[in-house]
């Protein structure tokens, strides 16, 4: 008698990741060499039949890996890096890109107290005001009974523009949205409100104040539902 393990999950590419295949292919066939130049970006959403915002997430996340380039007034290239470079970092980025979950929550997990941290020590009266705002949304959001994931999300970020430092945020950028389309795939959101409300205070207050180590403690408090997720979900 067959059994459920012959069955196999269907994994259903994501259009980011036929958007890299695509270009890919073409530096493969050679009708992209280092050097050259890509087609705008509206040319390219329309060829490819997908919203610019995917372009550009595919785009962004091929240029943080080093295989295209973005030059003021000139548009973006392909990496003067030759061609099985190319290829290999293309093949290890959609690798990465794959449905691992737990190790994008621990790398965010990781990444974001290191953030905090520094959010704790560089942040500006002006940073402040903006995580402030955004705490505000969030909590509006929830009280309107919306799932506030889009709201949790700007409030992190506004958190990351505090920190000052390019580098991590953009790791951020790349990681973070892929925990909230999976979020919202799969319904999950927690369901104690004012506890999130509360946690995001904290965080807030130990910005404010300075505190570094008290900052990263909180945030590890916050993101113990996603960590305890991903281990029972093992």
């Amino acid at each position: 008698m067959e059994t459920l393990n012959n069955f196999s999950e269907i994994k259903v590419d994501s259009p980011v990741d036929i958007i890299i295949r695509q270009i890919r292919d073409q530096i493969t066939s050679g009708q992209l060499r280092p050097g050259d130049k890509l087609p705008s970006e509206r040319l390219l959403s329309e060829r490819l039949g997908v919203g610019r915002t995917q372009l550009r997430d595919a785009l962004r996340k091929m240029e943080f890996y080093g295989i295209l380039k973005t030059r003021p007034q000139s548009g973006t290239v392909v990496a003067g890096l030759g061609l099985p470079a190319l290829q290999s970092l293309i093949s290890d980025m959609l690798q990465l890109q794959g449905n691992d979950f737990k190790s994008l929550v621990e790398s965010r997990i990781i990444l974001e107290r290191n953030i905090v941290q520094l959010a704790a020590l560089n942040r500006t009266d002006e940073d402040l005001e903006a995580i402030e705002l955004a705490m505000d949304k969030h909590e509006e959001a929830l009280r309107r009974g919306d799932d506030a994931i889009g709201e949790d999300f700007i409030f992190h970020l506004k958190i990351a523009d505090a920190c000052k430092n390019t580098v991590l945020k953009s790791l951020m950028l790349i990681i973070t949205p892929e925990i909230v389309e999976y979020f919202k795939k799969h319904n999950i959101c927690a369901e104690d409100h004012a506890q999130i409300i509360g946690e995001h205070n904290e965080i807030y207050r130990c910005i404010a104040d300075r505190r570094p180590m008290e900052a990263g403690d909180s945030l590890n408090k916050h993101l113990a539902m996603i960590a305890n997720y991903v281990q029972n979900d093992q």
